[in-house]
């Protein structure tokens, strides 16, 4: 273990460990086309991405005419269940996360994940990707009940407490408000992606630091440990 100054570093996971897009993508349009809704173009998708999958579902139905509140929730069950059934066709990791993983580890920091994304659906996607035992911790939007998904602080002091990191710093790695709002919240240091699916511009979301790539995180995190 060499000196890092963090014992605990957090990961949103959609747009920012992994390039979901195109899976979520699919998944989406068949909710839609189910529904004899438009379907959105796949370039898009990206856009919708942040607070889970039913905020995604009612942004694309937004585009095109009103929402039905009371269809909403059978008609995102129809959207989860195909993405379950296909939540790994298309999704990698970004270009040197795996990398930035290994090199955390080898400084003897563990890896943690919170996400909007349903716990169950995060942790299949993890262990069909053969990468679940990689993170200390998997926190979802729905782990904690409604209400308290990113950007409510809760996440993240549950997934320091499940990562049994509480002796130690911890920041956190993400792509859009609600990440930067969450950890602002949970007073974590914060870097922003800028190749995610950022909801704003990635210099506008106000994180402490932005990336364009995964080798630029440690020596950014450094950095940070000194200054914050």
């Amino acid at each position: 273990m060499t000196d890092f100054p963090f014992s605990l570093v957090g990961f949103d996971l959609d747009g920012t460990l992994f390039d979901t897009a195109l899976d979520l993508g699919h998944a989406l349009n068949h909710a839609l086309e189910l529904d004899g809704r438009p379907t959105i173009p796949l370039a898009e998708v990206p856009a919708l991405v942040g607070g889970g999958s039913a905020q995604m579902l009612r942004k694309a139905i937004a585009r095109n005419g009103p929402v039905d509140e009371a269809a909403l929730p059978a008609l995102n069950e129809q959207l989860v269940a195909f993405y379950a059934e296909n939540i790994a066709r298309h999704t990698r990791f970004y270009p040197g996360a795996e990398a930035m993983l290994d090199a955390l580890a080898a400084r003897g920091v563990k890896a943690a994940i919170a996400t909007n994304k349903r716990e169950a659906l995060a942790r299949k996607l993890l262990s069909d990707l053969g990468v679940q035992d990689r993170f200390a911790a998997i926190i979802g939007g729905d782990t904690l009940g409604d209400g308290r998904a990113k950007p409510k602080p809760d996440m993240l002091h549950e997934m320091i407490a499940r990562a049994r990191a509480t002796g130690g710093r911890t920041a956190f790695v993400g792509d859009t408000t609600f990440d930067v709002g969450a950890a602002r919240a949970a007073g974590l240091p914060v870097v922003v992606v800028r190749f995610g699916f950022n909801d704003r511009p990635a210099d506008e979301l106000g994180a402490d630091a932005v990336i364009d790539h995964f080798d630029e995180l440690l020596p950014v995190l450094a950095r940070l440990g000194i200054t914050g």
